[in-house]
């Protein structure tokens, strides 16, 4: 994530447009950068998606009790 920076839906359509045609360079409404891989697009979007509140939702357990008998 870059320091300062908030996000917004339009950022993310431009990072996942970008991957998907195999571009490095993304320009976003008010800057543009290059990223070294696809790894670290891919770690950009899932920032994008977790301060937009679009990431996976953690992992929900039950627990479960009885008497053994």
């Amino acid at each position: 994530m870059i320091l300062g920076v908030a996000y917004t839906s339009t950022d993310l359509e431009a990072i996942r447009s970008a991957r998907l045609r195999g571009v490095r360079t993304v320009q976003y409404v008010d800057r543009t950068v290059t990223y070294q891989s696809d790894n670290e697009m891919r770690q950009v979007e899932q920032d994008i998606l977790r301060e937009l509140g679009l990431g996976q939702r953690p992992k929900q357990y039950q627990g479960v009790a009885c008497k053994g008998l």
